[in-house]
């Protein structure tokens, strides 16, 4: 599902117009946005945490070149999704499969 389909389904289901719902979906990705760059979690109970993670320094080779390069320290944006969100995803597909096997 993309953006644009996102912003259709809520404007469908809302009633609210189309480039109002796109500018609040912009301004909810620019908040997370922001929030995880200042070091900031962002949390949705019973959908998941956008996280901050520190990935260490490491080694990586390059094989082409038989060379070793040092990947220093960094940190990365994360989903974790909530238990009760996997759960469903996980109920649902499992019955899409079975249903999708006969």
């Amino acid at each position: 599902m993309t953006k644009a389909q996102i912003i259709q389904e809520i404007a469908s289901k809302t009633g609210i117009d189309k480039s109002d719902v796109a500018s609040v979906v912009e301004a909810f990705f620019r908040v997370v946005k922001n929030s995880l760059a200042d070091g900031e979690n962002v949390y949705f109970r019973g959908f998941g945490s956008f996280i901050v993670k520190k990935r260490a320094k490491k080694v990586a080779r390059i094989i082409s070149k038989n060379k070793s390069i040092t990947i220093p320290a960094h940190f990365i944006p994360s989903f974790k999704p909530a238990k009760t969100f996997v759960d469903r995803v996980k109920n649902n597909y499992g019955e899409t499969e079975k249903v999708g096997a006969n």
